[in-house]
């Protein structure tokens, strides 16, 4: 859009075209934009075949790894507000909201999202791949 609109602008400043026209032409490349899929919505789309993976390591030898598709989890937490069978307030020192969880499935953020070390060495890793 920047190089559209600064060849407008150079149009204008040649006198190729009036600043009545520059103006229309710019309002129309905004509302081209407007109606193009944006990067961040291309990404929720892709992050929608990724899956969620979950992993604890406790110093008790409970370990769990989870993985889940992130469309199945986007649906879980829209209906629910919680993944059924996991409890991440249990940890010591692990207070995990899914609300953040939800809000980087919504945001198409993926990567690792959470990793934390509790001081007696509990881990526990969230990552959307």
């Amino acid at each position: 859009m920047k190089e559209d609109v600064s060849r407008i602008l150079k149009m204008m400043e040649e006198g190729k075209i009036d600043s009545d026209k520059a103006a229309e032409l710019i309002s129309a490349i905004k509302e081209r934009e407007k109606e193009e899929p944006s990067t961040i919505t291309l990404n929720k789309v892709s992050n929608l075949e990724k899956m969620l993976k979950i992993k604890v390591r406790s110093i008790k030898g409970d370990n769990v790894d989870i993985k889940l598709p992130i469309k199945f989890v986007k649906a879980i937490l829209s209906a629910t507000g919680r993944i059924p069978g996991i409890s991440m307030n249990g940890t010591e020192g692990m207070d995990i909201h899914m609300d953040m969880i939800a809000d980087a499935i919504e945001n198409g953020i993926d990567g690792k999202i959470v990793d934390i070390k509790s001081a007696n060495g509990d881990i526990v890793e969230i990552a959307i791949e």
